[in-house]
């Protein structure tokens, strides 16, 4: 086997490591202004078996653009303009922000949603109590009704006087259309303490649970509203689980139970009429300043009413006479008052905010809350029977104001 030794040149010098400059070592040399070019190595002839070889040499041809020699620093990508990199950073982060922004809004508004209705339910359960035991020691739901609207009066025309809501601007004619709901809402608050002094907490909210029947019926005969077969069919459950409950219902009696049926037909002739006598709204006639002048008119409406009725027993001497606590009777009354004017007030803010349907599954939820708040307070006594009955019942309320979003296809030719 043949064997070749390879040798350097002696008269070849071995290049020394310099240091390299600053400028060689900053990586951003510009492509552009500079090209690095290579040649190959050359190789000397072979003599005698020797090789001559030859390190590669390096140049750097520079751009003519200027008689001195200036770096630029080197870089492996183009050069980006700095300014049009800061819009596009700004544009980004401007979207990041309104992203986060529209977020925290929408849980906030969330938040202020759950908080609207858990008052809601909180004053309900705080109005039936309260004015359950005031009707208790004072079985006058007329003059009962009248202070809680006295109290509302009171309210409103706090707000209005301390701009903390605008005071409309009602016209004559606003007055005369309103006037009709003033009277169906007077009758419904009216009715609905009639049955709450006759008959337990739970039982009255029970029945009071067939208000969809009422709608459906008023709707179809005043509106034209012919109803789906998937509306129909949800009211069997409400009407069997009323009449389940009341038969099994311990503290049973017609006037409370009629009663609490006259309150389901004037509250839901009141939503009728509200839909068949237009009110031209202006800016300031909202849902809850709608509210407002109601209130007063019903307690305008109501208080000639109860002096006639039941006369003026609502003095510290009747009370005290009657052998009652009157310090405890106002407490209680001004309390249920506050949480009635408040409930109703809330359950308009929620309904500004909401969909109709999902308010009416809200309205479901807090008649299960209210019965089950009062049962455990007042300790009412439940059968089973009487309990399945009002489940059935509010099941089929649910089942309703889900179901009435189904609209009838039309009918093609």
């Amino acid at each position: 086997m043949q064997s070749a030794t390879f040798t350097l040149s002696p008269s070849l010098r071995l290049p020394k490591p310099r240091r390299q400059s600053s400028a060689t070592l900053n990586p951003r040399f510009d492509p552009i202004r500079a090209s690095a070019s290579t040649k190959p190595n050359n190789l000397a002839p072979l003599t005698n078996g020797t090789v001559s070889a030859s390190l590669p040499r390096r140049s750097w041809s520079l751009s003519s653009s200027s008689s001195n020699f200036k770096l630029r620093p080197w870089t492996s990508v183009p050069l980006v303009d700095s300014d049009a990199g800061t819009s596009r950073f700004e544009v980004r982060a401007t979207a990041e922000s309104a992203e986060e922004s529209s977020e925290s809004s929408s849980m906030f508004k969330t938040l202020e949603l759950g908080a609207l209705f858990g008052l809601w339910y909180l004053f309900n359960i705080y109005f039936n109590i309260y004015n359950k035991q005031v009707l208790k020691v004072f079985p006058n739901p007329v003059t009962v009704t009248g202070i809680q609207f006295a109290v509302g009066t009171a309210l409103v025309l706090s707000m209005w006087g301390l701009n903390l809501y605008k005071k409309p601007k009602v016209s004559g004619a606003q007055l005369a259309a309103i006037l009709p709901l003033a009277v169906v809402h007077t009758l419904g608050n009216l009715f609905t303490n009639m049955s709450l002094g006759k008959v337990a907490v739970s039982f009255t909210h029970t029945i009071k649970a067939s208000e969809p029947f009422f709608s459906v019926i008023l709707s179809a005969m005043f509106l034209g509203e012919i109803p789906t077969p998937w509306v129909v069919a949800s009211l069997i459950p409400i009407v069997g689980g009323v009449g389940l409950a009341s038969v099994t219902e311990a503290s049973f009696n017609w006037a409370g139970f009629w009663s609490a049926m006259a309150s389901n037909l004037t509250n839901q002739s009141r939503n009728v009429l509200s839909k068949k006598v237009m009110v031209k709204k202006e800016e300031n006639m909202d849902n809850i300043t709608l509210f407002s002048i109601i209130t007063v008119m019903s307690f305008f409406l109501l208080t000639p009413v109860a002096i006639f009725m039941e006369g003026v027993k609502f003095t510290p001497a009747a009370l005290q006479s009657a052998g009652l606590n009157v310090q405890e009777v106002y407490f209680r009354s001004l309390i249920a008052a506050l949480c009635f004017h408040a409930y109703q007030q809330v359950s308009y803010m929620i309904l500004q905010r909401v969909s109709p349907v999902t308010h009416s599954v809200g309205n479901c939820v807090k008649r299960v809350v209210v019965i089950v708040s009062s049962v455990l307070f007042f300790k009412t006594p439940v059968s089973p029977i009487n309990s399945l009955g009002t489940g059935v019942a509010l099941a089929g309320v649910f089942l309703y104001s889900r179901v009435k979003r189904i609209k009838a296809k039309p009918k093609t030719a």
